[in-house]
């Protein structure tokens, strides 16, 4: 048993979010003072999935708050994929809408690959179109996905020096697992990503100087999984039931994770609000991209 007992430093999501929310917001009010269109995000969503429905309301609240134009198209699970798609060509032609999101996971009818490419890639604020995702691996400026543009952000915000850091992030996916390897990469960190396959996962992780779970799965990351001082950042929310009430917990076990690591973000709080927030970052992107601002 590790004998560290210095509190780690926290990656507090909620102060970074606040942050760059707060700049966007002015910017926003110098838009309002000359008079301009404000930016617009259109959300799509199928089906009624709660964690979905409970994912768009917390949009809805941030255009709100920021002062955009907002649209959510709420249609019903059996919708057909050729009716999503005529919805989208409508959102890409529409002068008032920079940004456009379709929420996941989709209904097993549709094809996710077939809808995201379906979005004008300068309205793509979800960074997911592979035209967006190949500028990415290339280098050059381009939307990137939320949630891997917010670890990269947060971990500078809290001053956190990436360069030659071996880093091994768990989870393979599009939606983070893979473009934050690039990112990363980017930032001069040594990247190994690993999977449900990976052989001796245990050992890989415990090798990293920062470490990243991204899979979904309550609990995953134990403390035996974490090298002594590594830096930490749960990506996942898995929904549990604890004394009859419902909870949010990380892929990482905080309470006995954070007795061995130097810093860590906790879930809820951690990388949650940041993701919301580089959504409007990325909107606010695409509108003065689409408008000619500087």
């Amino acid at each position: 048993m590790s004998q560290k007992t210095t509190t780690p430093l926290i990656l507090d999501g909620n102060a970074y979010a606040k942050e760059v929310l707060h700049h966007i917001k002015s910017e926003i009010e110098l838009l309002k003072i000359q008079n301009k269109q404000v930016p617009g995000l259109a959300v799509v969503l199928v089906g009624d999935n709660p964690s979905s429905l409970a994912y768009v309301k917390n949009k809805e609240k941030k255009c709100k708050e920021l002062e955009f134009y907002s649209e959510v198209h709420k249609l019903q699970t059996d919708t057909k994929e050729r009716d999503i798609i005529n919805l989208i060509d409508l959102l890409n032609k529409s002068n008032k809408i920079d940004g456009i999101i379709v929420q996941l996971p989709l209904p097993k009818h549709i094809r996710p690959e077939t809808i995201v490419e379906a979005i004008d890639p300068t309205k793509d604020v979800d960074g997911l179109h592979p035209y967006n995702l190949g500028k990415m691996v290339s280098g050059q400026k381009s939307l990137q996905p939320c949630t891997p543009k917010g670890v990269v952000g947060i971990l500078k915000y809290y001053s956190i020096n990436l360069n030659g850091l071996f880093t091994v992030i768990v989870g393979r996916s599009t939606l983070v697992g893979k473009p934050l390897a690039m990112l990363l990469l980017g930032e001069n960190c040594t990247v190994t990503t690993t999977h449900s396959k990976t052989k001796n996962i245990k050992e890989v992780t415990k090798a990293a100087d920062l470490l990243v779970c991204a899979v979904g799965k309550e609990h995953l990351i134990k403390e035996d999984w974490v090298k002594e001082s590594a830096i930490v950042v749960d990506v996942g929310i898995n929904v549990v039931e604890k004394d009859g009430k419902r909870k949010l917990v990380g892929d990482v076990d905080f309470e006995n994770v954070s007795k061995v690591c130097k810093a860590i973000t906790p879930v809820p709080g951690g990388i949650g609000p940041v993701t919301v927030a580089m959504l409007m970052a990325n909107t606010l992107e695409a509108y003065k991209k689409r408008n000619e601002i500087p």
